[in-house]
C-alpha cells in the first residue's frame, strides 16, 4: 500500500479528553455519577451536539426532562474546557515526525461539537498544522456513517486507496474500515508508533 494521506481522529488520539476530570468531584458516588452517564447525559445525547444540535438546545432538553439534575447538565458544558486533559504529547510527536517527513498530506476528522472545536483551537497549535479538517457540528454529519468519510475524501481529493486512518473508537474504526480506508484502531501512543514502523511509514 502506497500512503500518501494520513487522517487523525482527534480526543483520544492527540487530545486527552474526559467528563471524570469534573464529574468524580462534582458527582463523588460513584453509582449516582454512573446513573448521570447512563441515563442524563449520555453518550447518545453528546453525539447529537457533535452531529450539530446547539448545546443550548442540549441543555433545554436534557433539563425540561431531568431538572433535579440541572446544575450537573449545565456543568457538562458550562465546564467542559476542564475536561480537557491537555495533548497526548507522544502522539503529538508521531504527529510532528509524520508532518516534518514531508511525505504526506495529513487531515483530521473529528466528531467535536462546532461551539467547543474553536476552543481547542485556540489552545492547541498542532490542530493548525494540518493540511484539512472536518469537524462533524460543522458539517452536521459524523462518524461513523459512510457520507461524513466521504465527505472528506471529496473535499481535500483524497484518494482511498492511499490513505491510512487512525481512531481510539471502535466502532467508528470499524465503520472506516467497513468503508474501505486502511485503518489502525489506536489504543496507545506506543502502539500507534510500532503499527506505523511496521508498514514503514514512520
Amino acid at each position: 500500500m502506497n500512503v500518501t494521506t494520513i487522517i487523525f481522529d482527534l480526543g483520544g488520539v492527540l487530545i486527552d479528553w474526559n467528563p471524570a476530570y469534573v464529574f468524580d468531584t462534582l458527582i463523588p458516588e460513584e453509582e449516582k455519577r454512573k446513573h448521570f452517564f447512563e441515563n442524563i447525559c449520555t453518550h447518545e445525547w453528546n453525539e447529537e451536539q457533535d452531529a450539530g444540535r446547539t448545546i443550548k438546545e442540549a441543555n433545554e432538553v436534557l433539563i425540561a426532562k431531568h431538572p433535579e439534575w440541572k446544575e450537573h447538565i449545565e456543568a457538562y458544558y458550562g465546564r467542559w474546557e476542564e475536561m480537557l486533559g491537555g495533548p497526548i504529547e507522544e502522539t503529538v510527536e508521531i504527529f510532528r515526525e509524520l508532518k516534518e517527513s514531508g511525505h504526506y498530506k495529513m487531515y483530521a476528522l473529528t466528531n467535536w461539537s462546532a461551539e467547543t472545536f474553536p476552543k481547542a483551537l485556540a489552545l492547541y497549535e498542532f490542530l493548525h498544522w494540518f493540511d484539512g479538517r472536518l469537524v462533524s457540528g460543522e458539517e452536521k454529519m459524523r462518524k461513523p456513517f459512510p457520507e461524513f468519510f466521504q465527505l472528506l475524501l471529496d473535499r481535500f481529493d483524497i484518494k482511498k486507496e492511499e490513505a491510512l486512518f487512525i481512531d481510539d473508537n471502535l466502532r467508528n474504526a470499524e465503520a472506516a474500515k467497513d468503508f474501505g480506508l486502511e485503518t489502525i484502531r489506536f489504543t496507545s501512543s506506543a502502539q500507534l508508533r510500532d503499527e506505523l514502523e511496521r508498514r514503514a511509514i514512520l
